[in-house]
């Protein structure tokens, strides 16, 4: 042993340190160290171990580990018996760390464990250093709260899903209680006003979490409205933009009371001492404050909270920021897309109708789903859905694009299969117009739409589609069935034509038209739905609007990934007794004949009043028939919600509505049918074309209807 103080002090036996030496080293090392022998029980401490636990080294020799750490760890004691028996068993050297708290103080102890041994190898016992790893253990957990936010806050983009996460992760890292609160246009998307702007700052409470379970009882309930005076503290606070800790002492809750007695009451109520406010604040905006405090937990906030609360808080503001203007663009998408539909159903007796549109609540947003009911001549009914490529504002201004297309389309009467090709070109044109890659767009390609057109006086009803899915039919004796229908290319696809198929349609037979939404709800497949749905439309006496609510509350989830647009009609039949049509030679003495049998029918029709207008309208337009189209001629009279007056002909020569100067002698026909009539067109069949005009019906005439 001497010789090897010796060599250690460079052969000087003078310069070696003696035993008392040696033991005012091991007292007065800024480390705590402790032995135990081998009887497992405390036998040495030195000056910086009694010290950090407050009593002497008489009162814990003798004491095996577990006893000698009571009332002074809270957690690792346990833990040091084990190892230290561990090392005692297997007499090899093991080190072992373990956290060691102290009661009532943050720090934090790390333990060394090393087997101390004789010349010969024996084992005498177990030497323990402890080192004060204080910092570094709340860095450690600042960065595991700050990593659990990384992944946790702003899962979703909604503004209060949000501010929850922020709340419960406060209380499950360093906070007893936590409440976010957010200016009243955050939750709207709109931008937030400077809080300094204002005498009182409005909030509405949008998040709480505590510790214990109903534990503070908040003054303010989630949602409801609060204000913090600008005179305040927590209004200077947020007014600065800086976050803020305060211990909340009788003095602090006596210059609370004057200007709120409840939420003083509520701080003394459940002993909260400390808190921090912090402002939430994004692009230099403030849209809130968050509050953290503490009532089990002894120890008052200090800087290093301070700190991990300002990162918190300003990783949430971020978030919360994204959600706002989020929920902007999805309320303007919305408005858009709700005020581009229908909002309510066109006047029509053809089919009695109703519609559901529900907007995704996930992924990009609002999709650009769309329907339409649109009357047209005849007393025939369009019915048509279709389906956007893509999600957003820009998807929707599309929809609308295209939905005006269609109707403008569906005004000159196109047959469905010739409506598509026209919308075909048109999206064509759209598409190419467009710049390549340029943002704020969305592909006008790739829309689909599904074109139905119902006659009430014959019961037939032609359908073509592009790229859509097909509608299912549910007559009124028999099961609902899916109607097959020629498979044509979604719109600006081209290459291929588009086919029309026709069904009768019995009266009271029920047409469901709809995205390809419905038939995406989760877990299950497009074919399970369809059967589901097959099965939800074999209810032919239900009401539409209770047929429809049970297929979007089945096959729609509460927050559905695409968008939804749903359209059922139940057919009707305009009887016989409201239309009246006869064949007309093409001789222009006939047109005598024609006007006779109209003012009959009319007076048949208890349309007294029409009498003269109709007689006028049938005269030009059989004689038009006669002197520029063909055989065979068809005059037809239709009591619908209008009187109709159509003349067919064998001809497709297309009329033209002109001026007629002042010493023609023709030309002026057409002039008159607009000048007295609602409307007129032409539409085009395989056997020639039908010249229509629609008169008025007064109130009394009208209730005589059908």
């Amino acid at each position: 042993m001497e010789e090897r103080d010796q060599q250690s002090t460079g052969g000087d036996p003078a310069r070696a340190p003696s035993a008392r030496t040696r033991a005012r080293i091991l007292a007065q090392l800024p480390v705590a160290v402790t032995f135990f022998g081998r009887d497992q029980q405390l036998a040495m401490a030195n000056e910086t171990a009694t010290a950090a636990v407050a009593r002497s080294e008489a009162s814990l020799l003798g004491l095996p580990p577990g006893e000698a750490e009571a009332g002074v760890l809270v957690q690792g004691g346990a833990g040091l018996a084990d190892a230290i028996g561990r090392v005692m068993r297997t007499g090899e050297a093991e080190s072992y760390e373990t956290d060691l708290v102290l009661v009532g103080s943050k720090h934090v102890w790390r333990a060394m464990l090393t087997p101390v041994k004789d010349e010969a190898g024996d084992l005498l016992g177990v030497s323990v250093v402890t080192v004060d790893t204080t910092d570094q253990f709340w860095a450690r957990e600042r960065m595991a709260v700050l990593d659990r936010a990384n992944t946790r806050i702003g899962s979703t983009l909604d503004v209060g899903r949000t501010a929850e996460e922020l709340a419960q992760l406060a209380t499950e890292g360093f906070a007893d209680f936590a409440t976010v609160d957010l200016l009243a246009e955050v939750l709207t998307g709109d931008e937030a006003h400077p809080p300094h702007a204002r005498e009182e700052i409005q909030f509405l409470r949008v998040a709480q979490s505590s510790v214990l379970e109903g534990c503070p009882e908040s003054v303010v309930e989630l949602g409801q409205a609060h204000t913090f005076d600008c005179e305040t503290a927590i209004g200077r606070t947020l007014a600065g933009g800086e976050a803020e800790r305060f211990e909340i002492d009788e003095e602090t809750l006596g210059e609370w009371k004057q200007r709120d007695p409840d939420r003083v009451h509520s701080l003394r109520q459940h002993r909260i001492h400390s808190g921090i406010v912090a402002p939430l604040r994004a692009r230099g905006i403030t849209l809130g404050m968050a509050m953290f405090c503490r009532h089990r937990t002894p120890e008052p906030f200090g800087d290093s909270d301070l700190s991990l609360c300002e990162e918190l808080v300003a990783r949430a503001a971020v978030c919360v920021d994204n959600a706002r203007r989020y929920t902007r663009e999805r309320a303007t998408a919305l408005a858009l897309q709700r005020s581009l539909l229908p909002s309510r159903s066109a006047p029509q007796r053809a089919v009695e109708v109703t519609s559901r549109y529900v907007p995704s609540t996930l992924g990009a947003g609002i999709g650009g789903d769309w329907f339409d009911v649109i009357p047209l001549s005849g007393a025939r009914v369009a019915l048509v859905v279709g389906d956007v490529v893509g999600h957003g504002i820009h998807a929707s201004a599309t929809m609308g694009r295209l939905r005006t297309a269609v109707r403008a389309l569906a005004e000159v009467d196109l047959a469905p299969e010739e409506l598509l090709t026209q919308l075909d070109d048109l999206v064509m044109k759209l598409d190419r117009e467009e710049e390549p890659g340029a943002a704020g767009t969305a592909p006008v390609a790739g829309a689909t739409c599904l074109y139905a057109v119902y006659d009430p006086i014959t019961s037939h009803c032609t359908m073509a589609r592009a790229g859509h899915a097909e509608p299912v039919l549910a007559r009124p004796q028999g099961r609902p069935e899916t109607l097959p229908l020629p498979a044509g290319p979604p719109l600006g696809v081209g290459g291929l034509p588009f086919e029309a198929a026709r069904y009768e349609l019995p009266e009271g037979s029920r047409l469901a038209l709809f995205t390809d939404g419905l038939l995406a709800a989760p877990g299950r497949d497009a074919d399970a739905c369809l059967a589901e749905l097959r099965g939800l439309l074999a209810r032919p006496e239900e009401p539409l609007d209770v047929t429809c609510d049970a297929v979007m509350s089945t096959l729609v989830p509460e927050r559905p990934a695409d968008d939804v647009a749903f359209v059922l009609a139940r057919t009707r039949r305009l009887d016989e007794e409201n239309h009246a049509s006869w064949d007309l030679a093409a001789d222009p003495a006939v047109v005598v004949e024609a006007r006779k049998r109209a003012a009959a029918q009319l007076e048949v029709w208890g349309l007294r009043d029409a009498v003269l207008t109709t007689e006028l309208v049938v005269s030009e337009l059989v004689t038009n028939a006669i002197r520029y189209g063909g055989p065979p001629i068809t005059l037809r009279l239709i009591r619908d919600l209008a009187l109709v007056c159509e003349v067919s002909d064998g001809s497709s020569t297309a009329p033209h509505l002109r001026r007629a100067r002042m010493y023609d002698e023709g030309g002026r026909g057409l002039l008159l049918v607009a000048s007295v009539t609602e409307r007129w067109g032409t539409r085009y069949s395989g056997s020639g074309k039908t010249i229509w005009a629609q008169l008025p019906l007064s109130d009394a005439a009208d209730t005589e209807g059908p």
